[in-house]
């Protein structure tokens, strides 16, 4: 009886070794075995994006686009065999200061490489701390020069900021005849600064600019100036926190002059702030509903079911370019593995560069920086009785 009590003792004890997952990994990114929906063997992504702090809004609608995609292909073929592919998430907060602690996150959590993140700064604080790991990040709507420049491991999908205000100082002019525009942005912000400064090497007039401290709650001061002033439009490529306190505000003084945005004001927060106004909103973004249909349908129905989709989404389901963009990161991110024939880290990095791929927004490949090859952004204006984006025009830079 003991010798039987022992060797099902021994048992129990082995099958709980088993249950715990079978180990962590090596560190150098290599699979960790686990019980996957299909069994077998799991391939880690991680997801660099924030789910709290003024960016929330926008990270939330960016990793829908990857977790709907990772529902719908939920394996990829690595070297001959089927893995699994699991999401693994950190939060950057939204914050510069917080974003390399969540990155370290990602780095110890054995992921082939990173998707992310929504915020040019946090992708600039973060991105050191991927390169010393030797772990690749895959930019999806940090549109700001910084991220790439000296990092050899920060690849990303999207336009980059000297396009996107050229497009918008070109779009002032050619359809407003502006020659005098206000331009406002948050006080340090990498992205918002960085966007002023192209619109207004672009822009054949005069610009005023301000920027507003942080955790600014009031701004008549900004917008009465802009009238004041004589301005013919306003720019404000701010959060989307910012810009849905400006639009209401715009809203309530029956603002007359145009609001320019850039990719963060593609939300139904901004479409939400501004129905039943005559404000004109208009914004440069990466995608815009039509694009694909088969896509469109088919994220519009599992919003539709799934209620925490739904509320991430901002209560609706209307389709935010970053969400497409988030969704074509990840099947890019399975093309990598695909290259790389294994789910290590430095071969996935090594396989990027290369690589080309044809999503829902368009075509997809890298420079010798990392750079997305892009040519082409989306000018959408909202139509405040409807609560919806229209597509204005589809603008190159001149």
């Amino acid at each position: 009886m003991k010798k039987l009590f022992s060797m099902m003792l021994a048992l129990v004890m082995v099958l709980s070794l088993a249950a715990c997952g079978g180990g962590s990994g090596s560190g150098s990114g290599d699979a960790v075995s686990g019980s996957g929906s299909s069994g077998g063997k799991t391939v880690r992504i991680g997801v660099f994006e924030p789910s709290t702090g003024d960016s929330g809004a926008g990270g939330k609608q960016e990793m829908l686009g990857m977790q709907y995609a990772n529902k719908e292909t939920p394996t990829v073929e690595i070297g001959g065999e089927t893995y699994n592919v699991e999401l693994v998430y950190a939060d950057n907060a939204s914050s510069a200061d917080k974003a390399p602690t969540a990155a370290a996150e990602l780095v110890g959590k054995d992921v082939s490489l990173v998707l992310g993140t929504y915020g040019s700064g946090c992708a600039i604080a973060g991105g050191p701390v991927f390169g010393e790991a030797g772990l690749a990040a895959i930019g999806v709507t940090c549109t700001n020069p910084g991220v790439t420049a000296g990092n050899d491991y920060y690849f990303r999908i999207c336009f980059l900021d000297p396009f996107q205000g050229t497009v918008l100082a070109n779009f002032a002019q050619e359809k407003f005849s502006a020659k005098k525009a206000y331009l406002l942005g948050e006080l340090g912000n990498d992205y918002d600064q960085g966007l002023l400064n192209y619109f207004e090497q672009a822009f054949d007039g005069t610009c005023v600019k301000d920027s507003f401290p942080t955790n600014t709650s009031d701004f008549s001061t900004y917008l009465n100036k802009a009238v004041a002033e004589g301005c013919e439009v306003i720019f404000c490529p701010v959060s989307i926190a910012y810009s849905t306190q400006i639009v209401k505000l715009a809203a309530s003084m029956n603002l007359e002059l145009p609001i320019l945005g850039s990719d963060t004001l593609d939300s139904n927060k901004v479409l939400s702030a501004a129905q039943g106004s005559n404000v004109q909103i208009y914004v440069s973004t990466f995608y815009q509903e039509g694009g694909s249909p088969e896509f469109d349908d088919g994220i519009k129905a599992w919003l539709n079911e799934d209620s925490t989709a739904m509320t991430n989404n901002g209560g609706d389901d209307t389709i935010a370019a970053v969400t497409a963009m988030g969704y074509d990161a990840y099947y890019v991110a399975l093309e990598a593995l695909k290259a790389a024939g294994s789910p290590d880290k430095a071969a996935v990095k090594a396989a990027l560069p290369s690589l080309s791929y044809t999503g829902v927004s368009g075509a997809i490949a890298f420079d010798d920086v990392g750079d997305a090859i892009r040519d082409t952004a989306y000018i959408k204006t909202a139509d405040n009785a409807a609560g919806a984006w229209t597509l204005e025009t589809v603008q190159t830079a001149k």
